[in-house]
This record gives structure tokens, C-alpha cells and sequence, in this order.
């Protein structure tokens, strides 16, 4: 594996729905906890801070009006049933005001909003993607990127799915294809 160079003018840092109603899932979350991938995700937000480069907070938002009505075996949870903070971000994520919210009303990030624009805008080429889940928001949103022609790094220490195999088969087959997979200690040694 090559060693990881950042251009820091050029990288944004996109987190993924580490909200929390997302994050208060954790029992049901592997192969890392909710708690460590905030703990990770919110170590390179305070790194991309610190270096003036753009941190972009995703969450999804919805009530049952605006959800994608699709005919599926799943239709997953009932909006209804939402606490009222279920889509406000994770406090340890320490939001400042420098960061680019985007809201989103489906799994991947870029469509149906302004992601896109303000990547471009800000001259960005590179994502460093992490959240939950891995397999879901994260690989959905990467598909995009990837369509979009960015690079991609993905912290897979500060992501987490469902289980460890959906997890591993997003890391070890989707994102190995479209970018560069590192751990959150390799990414911020790259920042240095």
C-alpha cells in the first residue's frame, strides 16, 4: 500500500449521518462501536479544522411525506416513530460554524442536494468519507463521488455498519475500487 499524501487544498472531510438517532443504534452496529467511529470521525474533523480545510456534516432528515416510497422487502423504520432530536448531529462531533451542513432525504448525499455545488465550489477533488452506516449513506455517497470524479479516502476505523460483513464487503469490494482505504491514524499522519 503507498503512502498517503493529502493535498490539503483540495480535501474535504464528509461525515455521514453521525446524528443521533443513527448513533443510538450502537447494539445493533459492527464491527466498530457508534462510539468509537464518532470518537475517530470527530478527531479528523478537529484535524481539518485545525488545517482551514472544509468539514461537511451530512444528516438525514425526513417525515414520512418526503420519504422515498419504494416497493421493497424492507421498508426499514416508521418515521412517525422518530424522537424530535433523532436527526440533530452528535455534540462530541464539536459542530462549528465553519462546517458545511448538508441535508439529505436518502441514503447517499448528493442527490437531491447541494453537495455537488459547494464541493466544486470550494475547489475540492478529494473526500475523506466516514459514518453510519458504511454499507448505506457512506457507499451510496461514494458511488456518486466516485461518478463525479472525485477521489476518495475512506476512514474505515470511523465507519460502521449493521453487522461486520456488510461493513467488510463495502471496505473490501465497493471502496477499494473507488478510492484509497486507511485508518483514521494514517489519515491524520498525513496531515501532519
Amino acid at each position: 500500500m503507498a503512502s498517503l499524501e493529502i493535498d490539503k487544498s483540495t480535501t474535504a472531510l464528509v461525515i455521514i449521518d453521525l446524528q443521533k438517532g443513527v448513533a443510538s443504534m450502537d447494539r445493533a452496529l459492527a464491527p466498530h462501536s457508534a462510539s468509537s467511529v464518532i470518537a475517530n470521525a470527530a478527531r479528523l474533523a478537529e484535524s481539518f479544522r485545525k488545517n482551514n480545510m472544509p468539514v461537511f456534516l451530512v444528516h438525514v432528515e425526513m417525515s414520512n411525506a418526503e420519504r422515498l416510497i419504494t416497493i421493497t422487502d424492507d421498508q426499514g423504520w416508521n418515521n412517525n416513530d422518530l424522537p424530535k432530536d433523532w436527526s440533530e448531529f452528535v455534540p462530541e462531533l464539536g459542530r462549528k460554524e465553519s462546517d458545511i451542513i448538508i441535508t439529505k432525504k436518502q441514503w447517499g448525499a448528493f442527490y437531491g442536494t447541494d453537495l455537488e455545488l459547494q464541493l466544486r465550489r470550494r475547489g475540492i477533488k478529494t473526500l475523506v468519507m466516514s459514518g453510519i452506516s458504511t454499507n448505506h449513506g457512506v457507499e451510496s455517497t461514494s458511488r456518486f463521488a466516485y461518478e463525479y470524479g472525485f477521489q476518495q479516502i475512506f476512514a474505515e476505523d470511523a465507519m460502521t455498519s449493521m453487522s461486520a460483513e456488510m461493513h467488510n464487503a463495502a471496505i473490501n469490494i465497493a471502496f477499494k475500487r473507488m478510492g484509497r482505504v486507511r485508518s483514521t491514524d494514517e489519515i491524520l499522519g498525513a496531515l501532519l
